[in-house]
């Protein structure tokens, strides 16, 4: 399953809507949230993998972490055991860090972002450390800049659970930038509206509708659309995802 299993895992966490919104930073406890993915293809439809988020409170600081891997009966096809990690400030949720470890398909990447701050301007370096099947080593650098609300693949998920929903107008488009380990993406928001839904469980919920998708250089479309539902309560919880893939379509659950 090499169609990018890990990029639309990790996508729930890429909907931020940047600086258009007013909010005041939570004291956030301490949690653990705990995802299913499965693959759709026709009358097959089987989990694939899991994923879990955590936070800590570390002084004046967030840590948080996400965890993902795939089932045994996906590893025979594109196996995935991935592991990010990011340091956010309490105050003003800016990122400080970021680190990407990643085992895919028989293959490891490190990549490491640390971000700085002038004004509206944000500098991301970022350092690649990366080893193919056959061993071979390779190591780089990049620095990354831009200006307004910048986040990676972490720091922009408690951002998300922020948001006043309801102020926001239907069919309304935003942009945000994400810094990757070699490249800025601009990613942008639709709010569709809000929908029931059936969760896993069977169980009803009313979410937000949302679409979102990720460009490179502004134009070039760097992945297809993504739908996602979130929770209409305070927690803003992301329930549910859908993406397509080159062969099926990708699902995502939050399991309570």
């Amino acid at each position: 399953m090499k169609q990018r299993i890990l990029k639309f895992l990790v996508s729930f966490i890429l909907m931020t809507i940047g600086t258009t919104f007013v909010f005041a930073a939570p004291d956030i406890k301490d949690e653990n949230l705990h995802y299913v993915i499965s693959y759709k293809w026709g009358l097959i439809h089987k989990d694939a993998g899991e994923a879990t988020l955590s936070l800590r409170n570390r002084g004046q600081n967030y840590d948080i972490m996400l965890a993902a891997k795939t089932k045994p009966w996906a590893d025979k096809f594109y196996q995935v055991r991935d592991t990010l990690m990011g340091k956010i400030r309490k105050s003003d949720f800016k990122a400080m860090s970021y680190t990407k470890i990643a085992h895919e398909d028989g293959k490891y990447g490190k990549d490491v972002i640390s971000y700085s701050y002038s004004g509206k301007q944000v500098t991301g370096v970022c350092k690649r450390y990366k080893k193919n099947k056959k061993g071979e080593v390779s190591t780089s650098s990049k620095t990354l800049t831009a200006s307004g609300p910048v986040y990676d693949m972490l720091s922009v998920f408690y951002y998300l659970r922020e948001i006043d929903y309801e102020s926001l107008e239907k069919n309304k488009v935003l942009k945000a930038t994400v810094f990757s380990g070699s490249k800025a993406e601009t990613i942008t928001i639709h709010l569709v509206g809000k929908e029931k839904i059936k969760l896993r469980n069977k169980a009803e919920r009313e979410a937000y509708h949302i679409t979102f998708n990720f460009t490179t250089g502004g134009k070039k479309k760097s992945s297809d659309d993504i739908d996602t539902w979130i929770s209409t309560d305070s927690s803003h919880i992301p329930l549910y995802l859908t993406g397509s893939l080159p062969v099926g379509q990708v699902r995502a659950y939050y399991i309570p």
